[in-house]
């Protein structure tokens, strides 16, 4: 459904919300104005902190987040890109992750922005989020401040998280380990857990999430 908003907090996609010129075609018509909420310049590497445009001018990071929105949503049979799970729903893209990753603090800001709450020095989000996707987390546990946040947007959406690419238990990982979320696995072509993928009682259900190896036919 086209009336299905979803958020994807990630290191931003490949579509300005500033310059036309800057707009991957498999996302025409289907993002919703988002925000970057890096708050360091230098992390950002978009020469500022927080803005309206969660553009992300990082290439070594491989295009993290227009690779996890083209998965969730990119255009289908239009002779282009990849195909996306649902052609219909929207994309709210938050920037949280910039130069070596991001900050709890600009993560957690994004979660609250993304279901319409009130972040400080930005405006109110006028399309909340259905459901909101992290491919993102690290070694731990789920302390204190992710579980808030996690309780506090589980509230109105729906959290889907990534298991994690390590090769070891999720139950070490967080955000991946908390309560109240989705945790997602990845499998590779034959349908078994693809070699990196973290494992565990913990997560949820298993996804195509790819290996390295290549189809020689």
């Amino acid at each position: 459904s086209s009336d299905v908003v979803v958020a994807v907090l990630d290191m931003g996609i490949l579509y300005s919300m500033s310059d036309s010129s800057k707009r991957h075609p498999d996302f025409a018509g289907r993002v919703l104005p988002g925000y970057d909420f890096i708050l360091e310049p230098q992390r950002a590497g978009d020469g500022d902190g927080r803005d309206a445009d969660p553009y992300d001018p990082l290439p070594a990071g491989q295009f993290h987040g227009t690779h996890v929105a083209g998965t969730i949503g990119a255009a289908s049979n239009n002779g282009v890109g990849v195909a996306g799970v649902d052609w219909n729903a929207k994309i709210l893209p938050i920037r949280v992750l910039g130069a070596d990753g991001g900050t709890l603090a600009d993560i957690v800001a994004g979660l609250e922005w993304a279901v319409g709450s009130s972040v400080a020095g930005a405006p109110i989000n006028p399309n909340p989020a259905d459901v909101i996707n992290l491919s993102l987390g690290g070694p731990g546990g789920c302390i204190e401040t992710w579980q808030t946040a996690l309780d506090f947007v589980s509230a109105s959406a729906v959290v889907v998280v990534a298991a994690g690419n390590s090769n070891q238990n999720v139950s070490s990982f967080a955000p991946a380990n908390c309560a109240g979320v989705i945790t997602v696995g990845a499998t590779d072509r034959a349908g078994d857990r693809s070699w990196f993928s973290n494992y565990g009682s913990r997560i949820d259900v298993m996804a195509p999430g790819g290996d390295l190896g290549e189809d020689l036919d």
